[in-house]
């Protein structure tokens, strides 16, 4: 009779146990599933396709980078028609894959690297506070040389005026710096035309513009929006950005 009944009391045990693993396993991969659909949905909800029938603005990043310089050009180029249509690709480049480490501390995912960067449209040279590493370093003075030859515009900010006048795309054209910059700029660079900065926050010449940096990298990258799009299109991107109320702001 024992015998029977711990027979019984396994067999039921058994049944129980089995119950309880499927079970949870179910709800574990629909929650799973669940979960993974929210996510999808939401990266989804942000992302911005590469189309490749729109005109790409490549936004180069290393370490150290200003991440206004970077964030400025993409927040005016990433910016819908009033219609919502998209214009532009948006994308960062990196000499590799690891995430650069901006000089505030942030840390940015660069899309493509100098290998595999596509075909540019327009390319923005942001700078740093120290330069000496950009300037020798090879790698990044030969993408620049190479993606001039395809890009319609080459912009500079800040500092990125060394890269520039490193590579030397843009002899004897006009170009500015940040503000205090000029001076030794055109000391060790003298084919550049550097402007005044301490007048002069944008110059346009040719295919290449340049800026003072910082949040002046807006002016640049609206300036060229303009080029590229329409006066109607930046007046909408500005009210977007509510730069009026930027400049008309008072305490």
């Amino acid at each position: 009779m024992k015998k029977q009944i711990i027979i019984s009391m396994l067999v039921l045990v058994s049944i129980l146990c089995g119950c309880s693993t499927d079970k949870p396993k179910e709800n574990i991969d629909a929650l799973s599933a669940d979960k993974t659909l929210t996510a999808g949905d939401t990266l989804t909800k942000h992302l911005k396709p590469f189309d490749a029938k729109l005109p790409t603005i490549g936004l180069l990043m290393y370490n150290g980078v200003l991440q206004s310089e970077v964030i400025a050009t993409s927040d005016v180029f990433s910016k819908l028609t009033e219609e919502g249509k998209q214009l532009f690709n948006v994308i960062t480049i990196a000499e590799g894959e690891d995430p650069i480490t901006t000089e505030e501390g942030m840390k940015f995912v660069p899309d493509y690297t100098f290998k595999n960067c596509p075909k540019l449209e327009a390319l923005f040279v942001p700078s740093a506070y120290d330069m000496y590493a950009q300037v020798h370093n090879p790698a990044i003075i030969d993408f620049i040389r190479k993606k001039n030859k395809e890009t319609m515009y080459t912009v500079s900010n800040c500092a990125g005026a060394q890269l520039i006048g490193e590579s030397g795309i843009a002899d004897g054209k006009k170009i500015v710096t940040w503000i205090g910059g000029g001076k030794q700029l055109q000391l060790d660079y003298p084919n550049l035309n550097v402007q005044d900065d301490s007048l002069v926050t944008f110059v346009e010449d040719g295919k290449f513009f340049s800026s003072n940096g910082n949040l002046a990298s807006y002016i640049s990258a609206l300036e060229l929006l303009e080029r590229m799009t329409s006066p109607e299109h930046r007046k909408f991107v500005e009210s977007y950005l509510y730069l009026d109320r930027l400049q008309n702001w008072n305490k």
